[in-house]
């Protein structure tokens, strides 16, 4: 048996109390850290609480029973795995648990190594650390640690770096570990909102400023009042708003477009760029004196590759959360695998390793990922038999596409195959697919609307 490694503690929800008790001796005794809950209610408070990698719940327990409870775990914490307790006459409601989330279950009367071996098999596999984020290169830690200590004062920070490198990651680690912590986080991707719109959200408007303005609103400023404001991509944004920018900056003070009442600001600003704002500002493309109101305290965030100590741990860590959340939580990556993401280049650093891993959850033919479902590079096809199982028949024009545009066909039909299977075994629901697939409901309903579309969907 593998030995247990410190971690995130197990939650333990059994309302018999000699049960609860020889369940959580026999993982102390293993060296696992363990919670205890004597029922449903009081074990959603304790997730409230605490942060956990693994729940071990009876089913039959009143007045909430382990299948409600597993429901609730879903839609609070839908990453998080749930193994469930049943004695042999309750075979029928493991079932309805499978289908509602659950991990596997354990029949009554079982012995320790089955527990362990459960336990091994299906808690999150990294711990992040005591901040949150998952730091192992000594490269890592140091930007953490820099973020930590600007995160004790109200300086300004401006983060750079590779797009796909975790700047917001970042920049929620400065808000958390600040003094502002208890205040909101708001971020406003400056590249993603049009130019004629993106004043009255930075600033809010007064009623009647505009046309379509029908009432007051609120800007991204006065929202993050006693927290903190992300302004990512800064450098997108127009030289005319820089200006009012940077008086928003130097008076700490907004005005609403159509206003003419001053509001006074106590937040902290964190901007991102993925470009040189140097550059930007000797190409005329951004203000001088802008730059330098922002660059307080430069932070670059290192591309991944320049990180490699991280790429293991992340990669685990998002194979189990995309993993749990397809109902596939058990998996694991391969030693081959695990090489093979060391060696990539990942030119979309953070960003594209979680979606090789969304994309391995889809692909993994067994519970053990291996290097064929990581898909990496263009001269890795889909495995056809792995393929066979989840997608529609290629058509004949697909047949005729060159290599890298029939893997990206195929690709295309395993990826719309599972969504659509996901949205079915969801009953049709929009929000709990889009839970389960670890995408945003916005999108899903894109792709959604582009399977109608093609004929895939039925209206």
């Amino acid at each position: 048996m593998e030995a247990m490694r410190q971690g995130l503690p197990i939650l333990v929800v059994e309302d018999d109390a000699a049960l609860r008790e020889a369940v959580c001796d026999t993982l102390e005794l293993a060296g696992q850290p363990v919670l205890a809950a004597g029922g449903g209610d009081e074990a959603l408070q304790v997730l409230a609480a605490n942060e956990v990698s693994l729940v071990v719940s009876d089913v039959r327990m009143l007045p909430m029973d382990g299948i409600s409870l597993l429901k609730e775990i879903r839609s609070r914490l839908p990453q998080l795995p749930v193994v469930l307790m049943t004695a042999f006459a309750d075979v029928d409601r493991a079932v309805e648990a499978m289908r509602a989330g659950a991990c596997d279950f354990l029949l009554k009367p079982f012995e320790p190594q089955a527990l362990l071996a459960h336990v091994l098999r299906y808690r999150l596999p990294e711990k992040l650390d005591e901040q949150g984020v998952i730091a192992v290169d000594a490269v890592t830690k140091n930007l953490f640690a820099l973020a930590r200590r600007v995160a004790q004062t109200d300086t300004t920070v401006l983060l750079s770096g590779e797009s796909g490198v975790g700047k917001e990651v970042v920049a929620r680690h400065i808000h958390r570990c600040s003094a502002r912590c208890a205040g909101p986080f708001v971020a406003i991707n400056c590249a993603a909102i049009p130019d004629s719109l993106l004043e009255a959200t930075l600033f809010g408007h007064e009623k009647g400023a505009f046309s379509g303005a029908q009432s007051a609103q609120a800007g991204k400023f006065e929202q993050a009042q006693n927290g903190t404001l992300l302004l990512d991509e800064i450098t997108e944004m127009p030289l005319a708003l820089q200006a009012k920018l940077l008086r928003v900056l130097q008076e700490r003070e907004v005005e609403r477009v159509g206003g003419k009442k001053p509001i006074a600001l106590d937040i902290r600003i964190i901007a991102t760029s993925n470009r040189d704002i140097a550059d930007a500002v000797a190409s005329g493309h951004f203000r001088e004196d802008l730059f330098y109101r922002l660059n307080v305290f430069p932070l670059l965030i290192p591309a991944l590759r320049q990180r490699a100590g991280d790429i293991v741990p992340l990669a685990r860590h998002f194979l189990a959360t995309h993993g749990t959340r397809a109902g596939r939580a058990g998996l694991r990556l391969a030693p081959a695998a695990e090489d093979a993401l060391q060696q990539h280049a990942w030119p979309g650093n953070v960003r594209e390793l979680e979606n090789v891993m969304q994309r391995a959850v889809i692909l993994a033919a067994a519970e053990v990922v291996e290097v064929d479902a990581l898909l990496l590079g263009a001269q890795r096809p889909v495995d056809p038999a792995a393929a066979a199982t989840m997608s529609t028949p290629s058509t004949a024009g697909d047949d005729a596409l060159p290599g890298a545009s029939r893997q990206t066909a195929e690709l295309r039909e395993v990826e719309r195959q599972h969504i659509l299977d996901t949205l079915a075994a969801a009953g049709g629901s929009r929000k709990l697919a889009g839970q389960r697939l670890g995408m945003p409901e916005r999108t899903l309903r894109h792709k959604l609307r582009q399977y109608r579309e093609e004929g895939f969907l039925k209206s």
